[in-house]
């Protein structure tokens, strides 16, 4: 046991302990599992976006050297139910039958048709060409808007229709009696292509029957081993007593891995039927088609403002590309945006409208971030155009807007309540750090000169919602589940500690920073804690890994956990010493007597003294172990300011970043490495939206964007040096105040980036370039307006002083921020 002074744990960076076993390799990932006898399973997919399937012949595929077995869709029916949503956002929402496998028809290119199982998982692979499949062409359904016409061909012909529902949000004043009274009113479109997630580790499972018991252990490469058991029950009809789901060391997920998969069903009733252990682990190539993408989006926003830059009201209508079935919580993602749409800023009125629409492509779902980096970038991008509309800078734009720090907590537009931020300062710090005067100087002698490389600068300020919660909400919402997280220390007689945690990490570093959180608490050494996830034996309450909770929630679930174990040893304490509770102090580790620091008792002693017994108080349990089911609420609320520096070869269109500032504010940090982390990697992923990745369709449905040699996943080549920094306004709704931060810096650096892009092309005429904004698109955007062509008039509509020759005038009459960003040689 151990009995010294404690350093304080919470603010510190602390190196991961799990990095130890991971970057070394000794660790166990789902594709390393090896079990007796065990099968591998293999799936042959629908080349087609949609057909129907005349035939399914497996049996040629049991010819094969090594298969043990073949099934068609049809086959494997009678036992596995549709795949789950979990989030039907309307009453009167489609919810389309999705079967693991295709039984009558395919609905995108990637759709299972036939599983193949065999010895390993290359005869496995090499007896899929033997399935022979007769395919019958029907129409692909690709463009939003068409799907939603009376003729449109059907994803779904059962159902009538590509609407897969319709979800509105009014809140304030009528738009439309804001539209009336306002002096500046715009109208933009922006789309958000889809992405394709690329986690280091690819999907896989293995599923393990215990033939004398009828239990069966699912290791699965998931971010929701909870959710996962729960919902195969449903799909597979096993009783969930009898399945134990574990998420060993899983190698990212991004959103990706919050999903309940054909393949998980799939494996698991394969080993049913045949009785021995099966694994599938997915190709790379095969996870582009079949794990399921992120975004897919139309965005029409329209604005009404004020002569002097003073927001009025906001508009949103969206077309959401559900793809062909709906997932988990696929037609949740883009209402998890709804709140957030107008970000930081007051306003008198706010309308949202969004449709999900059915078309023949992959699935869409959770995507780092969910939901709010559209939200943030659209409101961010059309707050740069206001700007440029009334001659001002786009950071004084979002001044005169902002929610200031003396009116928190903040009641917003969209029914939420900001509990805490502080814009201003950390706008001021980011733009210290990155030199804006200076860059701006510099920005218009280029422009002046007519230089061939411009510079833009790109400001985003952005808030989200985050640590998925309250459960209240969540029912309003629809959402199947709630938004607890549970956790429990247990004292162990020798005075270590465990801490079980219902959050599932898939690279986050959750076993370093429950450590850092649970040996604060205890006053116990860091390394005496041990963290127990991911096994819903082992830790057999928790509501998993997503949305920036684990922190706000699950971190918070063991902070409370360790509080209550402390409250009960100081009753074994007061008792040992003699002593009232009253009269104790607890520091470093220790109870002591005031005034008499002598008398003292560690709590790993009394661990000991727990764990035999001898002398406890009347009527105590033998334990101070304790649990902590938390249920939060309200979510929380990080913000930040982001500025991006690029520099444009206009002949070229290629697009460098010179400079990289972001000043993000999570509260209370635990570790500041690890901060540090997760912020590189979320500007690495929204940086790769603005500049590189898109998932590409031919019109014929084909992916062709369907490797990492077609689709473009950023290197740290690729990427700039960042500059990053921190304010700390503390959340007031949890006792740690803290804040969610994985998704932060996806959230907030798309639109800093396409909006530098749009703003060092600006003065030759550009007002938009679409995401990805790579050479090419960019090339085209400056021959296209050289040549007087502009943007798509659907793209850009406005009223205001630019529009008749006014630009300048509003900024004129203020004390700050004219902004002028056209060139002397464009003007002519």
């Amino acid at each position: 046991m151990t009995d010294q002074a404690v350093e304080h744990e919470i603010g510190r960076s602390r190196l991961r302990k799990e990095d130890a076993r991971l970057i070394t390799g000794q660790t166990n990932w789902t594709d390393n599992i090896q079990v007796a006898g065990l099968l591998h399973l293999a799936v042959l997919r629908s080349p087609m976006a949609h057909a129907r399937l005349t035939r399914v012949d497996v049996s040629p595929a049991l010819e094969r050297p090594g298969v043990v077995a073949a099934f068609s869709g049809a086959d494997l029916a009678g036992g596995l139910g549709s795949l789950p949503c979990a989030w039907p956002v309307t009453e009167d929402i489609v919810l389309p039958d999705h079967p693991p496998v295709a039984v009558d028809e395919v609905r995108y290119a990637g759709d299972p048709v036939a599983v193949v199982v065999a010895r390993d998982r290359y005869a496995a692979a090499d007896a899929l060409e033997a399935v022979e499949v007769d395919y019958d062409p029907l129409p692909p359904v690709l463009d939003l808007e068409a799907a939603l016409a009376e003729d449109a061909p059907l994803v779904h012909a059962d159902k009538g229709t590509n609407r897969c529902y319709t979800w509105p949000l009014a809140t304030g004043e009528s738009f439309d009696a804001v539209r009336e009274r306002a002096e500046v009113t715009l109208k933009r479109r922006y789309h958000q292509q889809r992405l394709i997630p690329n986690a280091m580790e690819p999907r896989a499972v293995v599923v393990t029957p215990l033939a004398s018991s009828g239990e069966y252990t699912v290791h699965s490469a998931t971010q929701i081993p909870h959710i996962l058991r729960i919902m195969l029950a449903t799909v597979t009809g096993i009783p969930e007593q009898k399945l134990r789901v574990i998420a060993p060391d899983v190698g990212g997920g991004f959103g990706s891995k919050l999903q309940v998969y054909g393949e998980e069903a799939l494996a698991l009733a394969v080993a049913r039927r045949l009785g021995r252990p099966v694994k599938w682990t997915e190709s790379r190539s095969e996870g582009y088609l079949a794990t399921h993408h992120g975004r897919g989006m139309i965005q029409d926003v329209e604005i009404a403002a004020t002569r002097e830059g003073r927001l009025l009201g906001l508009k949103v209508d969206l077309l959401a590309d559900m793809g062909a079935y709906l997932m988990l919580v696929t037609p949740g993602i883009p209402i998890l945006g709804a709140f957030m749409y107008p970000g930081i800023y007051k306003m008198d009125a706010y309308e949202f409208n969004c449709t999900g629409v059915f078309t023949t492509r992959t699935p869409t779902d959770a995507y780092r971030g969910a939901g709010r980096p559209e939200a943030t970038f659209a409101i961010e991008r059309i707050m740069d155009e206001l700007a440029v509309e009334l001659g001002l800078d786009p950071v004084e734009v979002r001044r005169r807007n902002w929610i200031r720090h003396e009116e928190f907590p903040y009641a917003t537009i969209a029914g939420l309540t900001y509990d805490s931020g502080n814009y201003e300062a950390a706008t001021e710090k980011a733009l210290a750090l990155f030199g804006y005067d200076d860059l701006r100087a510099e920005q218009r002698k280029r422009n002046e000169r007519g230089d061939t490389v411009r510079l833009g600068i790109g400001v985003s300020t952005f808030t989200e919602m985050c640590g998925l919660a309250p459960s209240r909400v969540l029912r309003d919402l629809r959402y199947g589940a709630g938004g607890w997280e549970a956790a429990s220390i247990r004292m162990l007689p020798t005075g270590k500690v465990e801490v079980v945690t219902g959050t599932s990490p898939h690279g986050q570093g959750h076993e370093t920073c429950w450590s850092q959180i649970a040996a604060d608490v205890l006053g116990v050494p860091f390394d005496d804690v041990e963290v127990v996830h991911g096994d819903t034996k082992s830790s057999p309450m928790g509501m998993d890994t997503y949305g920036s909770r684990s922190l706000a929630v699950g971190g918070e679930a063991v902070h409370r956990a360790a509080v209550k174990v402390v409250d009960k040893a100081r009753k074994v304490a007061a008792h040992l010493l003699e002593a009232s509770e009253q009269d104790l102090e607890f520091s470093g580790g220790a109870f002591s007597v005031k005034g008499s620091p002598e008398a003292r008792r560690t709590i790993q002693e009394i661990a000991f003294e727990t764990f035999t017994s001898h002398d406890l108080p009347d009527g105590m349990e033998p334990s101070i172990n304790a649990e902590t089911v938390l249920d939060p609420e309200n979510f929380s609320f990080p913000h930040g300011t982001h500025l991006c520096a690029v520099e444009v070869d206009t002949e070229t269109g290629k697009v460098r970043i010179r400079a990289y500032v972001c000043v993000d504010d999570v509260g209370t940090v635990v570790n500041p490495m690890i901060v540090e982390g997760q912020v590189h990697g979320g500007l690495a992923q929204g940086i790769a939206q603005a500049l590189f990745e898109e998932a590409v369709y031919d019109d014929q449905g084909n992916l062709v964007s369907g490797t990492m040699a077609d689709y473009l996943v950023p290197s740290a080549a690729d990427l700039p040096d960042f500059v990053t920094d921190r304010t700390e306004t503390p959340a007031v709704d949890n006792a740690m105040g803290v804040k969610g931060v994985g998704e932060a810096g996806t959230i907030a650096s798309t639109p800093a980036v396409v909006n530098a892009v749009v703003d060092a092309l600006r003065p030759l005429g550009v007002r938009d370039v679409r995401m990805p904004c790579s050479p090419h698109r960019v090339w085209q955007a400056v021959q296209a307006a050289r040549s007087g062509g502009g943007v798509p008039a659907e793209d850009v509509e406005g009223t205001g002083p630019a529009q008749s020759g006014q630009s300048g005038q509003a900024a004129q009459s203020g004390d700050v921020g004219q902004y002028d960003p056209s060139g002397k040689e464009d003007q002519a």
